[in-house]
């Protein structure tokens, strides 16, 4: 159903659009492909430091919350140019597996028909959640899994089965994708505490019921803590991003989602299917099944969708932190209780006329009140109308086939349905063949509103979120030119400004600021906003910074320079390849003289790169600025560039050839500091500006700046920087001029974890010089050793190790107790024994 709604839609792979929306593109296929690097030995940097991306990033955070699927090792198996395929078949995998997990879970609670537990498998892992929002967060699909797993770990803690393997599961999951397992935690605990309350333990069985769980959890998440601490603190160090206010949606907008081919970014994707949601909402009627199971189900599922509108209890299934972005991401755990409800419905037996008469009039009135909502398009009404013919056609065959509740077991009525010779046929075939037809219109209602619901998201996700071109020419010009001109660790190759996706230097190669990912840290943040960098998403999606004297800082020796990316561009070139453009830089550590007291950061982007450099090399010029043009003067022939970080438009320096630098912001955007061309022999310099909505240039905007001076400081820094430099994952070796002193810069992010040390001397924090890594020289030392450490990771792997000597104990002591009760019955019965038998 999944893959023949990409065949309608036309969509990736099987049609000409792209399904690469939002952050599928920009952070999730270069993430696997930077894993597809990683597998194959071909990536610059390991498991801890990720050397591509943000001048030096943290990967071990990015690596869990995003790659530890066991579905993610798949891309190993795919040609490199093929990695939006590899995600593709990955998103499918994963679907099914939910679907596979869900029945498997349905069975376990309620004994039924193996096809019927099929497809309300089927319709909660192709839920409106699913097709709407986690086809392009495929990470959120691993929670997909993880929450009928935890039921069925629950059910094994319920019948005092599988204790070890109840722990593994929680392990997995928590491994998988830590911020859906949580919620599916949750979830599965609440399922449980009904399943309690239903199955008439005494209390004190109960009691230790819901110990064992509790304990399962703690030991399941204590032996995934040295990924899950690396991860939160992780998130604790990065840039604080944009959140938005909770605000709940309205009634109109909660129950359309429950229909088909509703679509909205900002509400909760409820849909289940109209067979699963009429058997869900026959529960209260169904008289077949015992009260406290229908009033246990239908509170559970009508508490937890009220829990999705109210604040703090919102706020609870998404750990305490507001989501950014898309808010209902706990929805998929209402399709899930949705889909249990509609079990215990059927596996009681086919909810009798009344019931289903009911259920249709519930239905008709959660439609009355959709209506009114925008999200209810016109295809939705015929999609809904043959649903709902289909689900209550197929039930009224299945009921008076199977002759449960009150139905009448098949007579003349139900014969006269059958076609004439099946009326000759015996009984077992006559109710045979109504239960066939009945599948095929529940099958095919179900095959019907999926894929119509599934096509038309893939559609209108393309008119509202960014979306960017599959694996092609782009990616693979951009690829080979970064191949030939890659020199690192020497120097750095930036895939340069002109961006395809936010995470380049990971799709493409190179080693860059790029950079994209909730761990993005706020001191790289913060240092290269500081430099006049750019950033989107409110700070966490980071942009190369075209500029030489950063170049220079960040010892860039080698910048692609692409034309606009023809998927996004209005004036596309196609046939335009990449070039490449060199600049002589000192290496990745170099040696300044120690400052007495080093000054902060200031308002203009050209003295703090000064400040960072050592040298003065900019002329900031007094402006003169109308609407529509910016004017100064300057020293001829030195470079122009323009900072104004919150002007959305075009720039271009009168007499310069090319195209215009464009300025991009609004209010979670920045645009980063652009080069314009050369100064005119005359020194004046005119820049003429194309607003395209109201903005401002900022005092000190313009700066130009003396390559000539700039190549002196070069120079300097490589007569007095690092003879020598190898970097290897988390480790950093540098060899500098005998005797040197002052203080040792590391052209990279000085994030949290980083300790360093010279010749035999013991490892201490970095050092913090304006957001990178710095070491004191005192001359007695040319070695020079910086190594990092994810925070949290000696936590983990200590609560871990506790967790982990705790289940070996159990498991010992469950081994003993199981032969101590197994001694007796195998032991051979005494005359004594007899005797009292007799």
């Amino acid at each position: 159903m999944f893959c023949a709604a990409d065949v309608v839609a036309r969509s990736y792979p099987f049609g000409p659009r792209t399904r690469t929306v939002n952050d599928l593109g920009n952070q999730y296929v270069p993430l696997h492909a930077h894993l597809w690097d990683l597998l194959h030995g071909r990536a610059d940097g390991g498991l801890l430091v990720n050397w591509q991306s943000g001048y030096g990033s943290s990967f071990l955070p990015d690596l869990g919350t995003y790659l530890t699927s066991p579905f993610a090792l798949l891309v190993a198996v795919f040609p490199r140019d093929e990695i939006d395929l590899a995600v593709y078949v990955i998103t499918v995998l994963k679907v099914a597996c939910a679907a596979a997990v869900m029945a498997w879970l349905l069975l376990a609670l309620r004994p039924g028909r193996w096809w019927a537990a099929g497809l309300l498998g089927a319709s909660y892992a192709l839920c409106g959640w699913t097709v709407a929002a986690a086809v392009y967060n495929l990470m959120w699909l691993d929670g997909l899994i993880a929450l009928p797993l935890l039921c069925l770990a629950g059910e094994w803690i319920l019948h005092q089965r599988r204790p070890l393997l109840g722990v593994l599961v929680v392990t997995a999951v928590w491994i998988a994708n830590f911020y859906t397992a949580y919620m599916a935690t949750l979830a599965a605990g609440l399922v449980l505490l009904l399943r309690l309350a239903l199955c008439g333990l005494p209390s004190r069985r109960k009691a230790a019921v819901a110990g064992r769980a509790g304990l399962t959890v703690a030991l399941g998440v204590g032996l995934a803590a040295p990924l899950v601490t690396v991860i939160y603190f992780g998130t604790q160090h990065a840039s604080p991003g944009r959140f938005t206010e909770f605000k709940p949606v309205g009634a109109e907008d909660l129950l359309a989602r429950l229909l088909p081919t509703t679509y909205s970014f900002g509400s909760p994707a409820l849909f289940v299917g109209t067979t699963a949601l009429l058997l869900a909402l026959a529960l209260p009627f169904h008289r077949a099944a015992p009260r406290p199971v229908r009033a246990g189900w239908t509170l559970l599922v009508a508490g937890v969708t009220l829990s999705m509108q109210w604040g703090p209890t919102h706020l609870l299934w998404h750990a305490f932190a507001a989501p950014q972005g898309s808010p209902y991401r706990q929805a998929f755990v209402v399709c899930a209780l949705l889909v249990m409800a509609a079990w215990h419905t059927l596996s009681y037996g086919v909810p009798a006329p009344r019931a289903l008469g009911a259920a249709t009039g519930v239905l008709a009135l959660i439609v009355a009140v959709a209506a009114g909502s925008d999200l209810v398009r016109q295809v939705a009404w015929p999609v809904l109308l043959l649903a709902t013919a289909g689900a209550l056609g197929g039930l009224t065959l299945l009921g008076m086939a199977g002759g449960t509740g009150d139905w009448k077991p098949l007579g003349d009525r139900a014969r006269r349905l059958l076609p004439t010779g099946d009326r000759r046929l015996p009984v077992g075939a006559r109710r045979t063949a109504p239960v066939a037809v009945a599948v095929v219109l529940l099958l095919g209602a179900q095959f019907g509103e999926t894929v119509a619901t599934s096509a038309v998201a893939s559609r209108l996700r393309l008119a509202h979120l960014d979306d960017y071109a599959p694996w092609g020419d782009r990616q693979q010009w951009q690829a080979e030119a970064i191949a030939r001109a890659d020199g690192w660790p020497r120097y750095r190759t930036d895939p340069g400004r002109e961006q395809t996706v936010a995470n380049d230097p990971m799709l493409v190669g190179g080693q860059g600021a790029q950079y994209y990912s909730s761990h993005t840290s706020d001191v790289l943040l913060r240092t290269l906003t500081a430099l006049g960098g750019g950033w989107t998403s409110g700070g966490r999606s980071l942009q190369s910074l075209d500029n030489a004297v950063t170049d220079v800082i960040f010892s860039v020796g080698a910048r692609v320079h692409s034309p606009p990316d023809p998927h996004q561009s209005r004036d596309p070139e196609p046939d335009a390849r990449p070039t490449v453009s060199r600049q002589d830089v000192p290496p990745l550590v170099t040696v300044r003289p120690t400052a007495t007291a080093a000054p902060a950061f200031g308002p203009s982007p050209y003295r703090n790169q000064e400040l960072l450099l050592g040298a003065r090399v900019y002329t900031v010029p007094r402006l003169d600025v109308s609407a529509e043009a910016v004017s100064a003067r300057c020293p001829a022939g030195s470079e122009v560039y323009l900072w104004a970080p919150r002007f959305a438009g075009t720039a271009q320096l009168a007499g310069a050839p090319g195209p215009a630098a464009r300025f991009r912001s609004d209010a979670s955007k920045r645009a980063a500091l652009e080069p314009l061309g050369t100064v005119p022999p005359s020194g004046r310099l005119t820049i003429a500006l194309s607003a395209h909505r109201p903005g401002r240039i900022p005092v000190g905007a313009v700066g130009c700046l003396d390559t000539g001076k700039l190549r002196t400081v070069v120079q300097r820094l490589k007569t007095t920087g690092a003879t020598k430099v190898t970097v290897s994952d988390g480790t950093i070796r540098a060899e500098l001029p005998a005797g040197s002193k002052g203080i040792a810069i590391v052209a990279a992010p000085r994030i949290a974890g980083w300790r360093c040390a010279t010749g035999n001397s013991a490892p201490a924090p970095a050092g913090n010089y304006h957001g990178l890594i710095s070491v004191p020289l005192d001359g007695t030392s040319n070695a020079l050793t910086c190594t990092f450490r994810p925070p949290g990771l000696r936590l983990g792997m200590t609560v871990g190790g506790v967790a982990f000597g705790t289940v070996l104990l159990l498991a010992v002591v469950g081994v003993v107790r199981r032969r101590r009760t197994l001694e007796p019955a195998a032991r051979p019965a005494s005359r004594g024994d007899l005797a009292k038998i007799a």
